[in-house]
């Protein structure tokens, strides 16, 4: 693993050649972590995997991060590899809702069902993509659930059906609303300070014993 120094020049070297694509460059717990312009990553991965100072042929994950106060509100980060010179790069760019991210099945393979998968829980388009569906999530499934503004109910319940015999979707029923809490029972807990508890008015006025 190489030193903070070391990665430190790396990234100097990579923001020097891609200066017009390359937003900052720093090392984080011991990663280079690079911020790209979205609509560059197609070269910036091209370069990091194909300079022989980078040699990054690995691409180990596509992931998203979520940040609705944003107006490009996605991070997608790009996890790579460099298995000649035992070394890790973190490529980041940002996106919103509508405009698509290049997608980078061109220069690493791999990248097709980590795209999926990106735009399946966060809803991140990526233009270019041989094939961008739903990859974990069920065709008619609503929503992207990775999303900070998705429900954690969902919107739909999948149950088997023993009379049709089927899987069947259901709109979620809350047969109780569990956000609603009755502080004055004593299994919920009182929010009283002190705790106020079923039978404690009776002995409002009543010297103690």
């Amino acid at each position: 693993m190489a030193d903070d120094g070391a990665l430190q020049e790396l990234g100097q070297h990579i923001a020097a050649v891609l200066a017009d694509q390359v937003i900052a460059t720093s090392v984080v717990h011991g990663e280079l972590m690079v911020t790209a312009r979205a609509e560059q990553i197609v070269k910036v991965v091209s370069f990091l995997r194909d300079d022989p100072q980078c040699l990054f042929k690995v691409l180990v994950d596509i992931c998203g991060a979520d940040f609705p106060e944003r107006p490009k509100r996605f991070d997608v980060v790009y996890n790579l590899l460099s298995l000649v010179h035992n070394q890790r790069v973190r490529v980041k760019v940002e996106a919103d809702d509508l405009t698509p991210v290049p997608s980078v099945v061109g220069v690493h393979n791999s990248a097709n069902w980590f795209e999926r998968e990106t735009w399946d829980m966060y809803g991140i388009m990526f233009d270019g993509h041989p094939d961008l569906r739903r990859l974990l999530t069920d065709y008619g499934f609503e929503g992207h659930p990775l999303r900070k503004d998705f429900p954690l109910t969902g919107f739909v319940e999948v149950r088997y059906d023993d009379e049709r015999k089927r899987v069947v979707y259901d709109p979620v029923k809350l047969p109780q609303e569990f956000r609603k809490f009755d502080f004055l029972s004593p299994w919920e807990g009182a929010a009283a300070v002190p705790p106020v508890l079923p039978g404690d008015e009776k002995a409002e006025g009543q010297e103690p014993g």
